[in-house]
């Protein structure tokens, strides 16, 4: 499962800004969530997470124009990142990470195959997204994506405005 240390490194990180944590998850299921509220004391630094995994979850919990979804797919850059911010929108945080892409077996397409998760990031205001495309079955696509969620935090984290590396 998941390096508990990413979890412990991104918690001092947050608490030594006194920032809290939103997660908004598709693939993942709240994987992201549950690696996070592993550690005692989480709750001083995570706030909440949504778990979004159909598009009307998006919509009603996150703000995600249906739109977006309708032209672009639940599984897209602008999506990732209108659930980045639909979490900091819909909560006290001023961090998040939004994962939606496809775990597989099935789902997957020419343009977006199965392993494919794209990735929002919303640090002090600061919006950005990237994608991954990860290999394996449906379990090691899930744990990848958590992983390089906690990972790229940790990395934007240390080029924030008051942080540190």
């Amino acid at each position: 499962m998941v390096n508990t240390s990413l979890c412990e490194q991104l918690a001092a990180k947050l608490l030594e800004r006194g920032w809290m944590l939103a997660t908004a998850e598709s693939c993942t299921g709240g994987l992201i969530a549950a690696a996070c509220t592993e550690l005692s004391g989480s709750s001083n630094w995570f706030e909440r997470g949504f778990v979004t995994y159909s598009n009307e979850a998006k919509t009603e919990l996150l703000g995600v124009d249906a739109d977006l979804i309708a032209q672009h797919g639940a599984v897209s850059e602008v999506v990732a990142r209108a659930m980045a911010f639909g979490a900091i929108r819909h909560s006290k945080a001023r961090v998040s990470v939004a994962v939606t892409g496809v775990a597989g077996p099935t789902g997957g397409s020419a343009e977006k195959p199965v392993g494919t998760v794209w990735f929002g990031f919303q640090v002090d205001g600061q919006l950005s997204s990237e994608t991954r495309r990860f290999p394996g079955d449906r379990a090691a696509v899930r744990s990848a994506t958590v992983d390089h969620a906690l990972r790229r935090l940790l990395e934007l984290l240390g080029q924030g405005k008051n942080g540190t590396s």
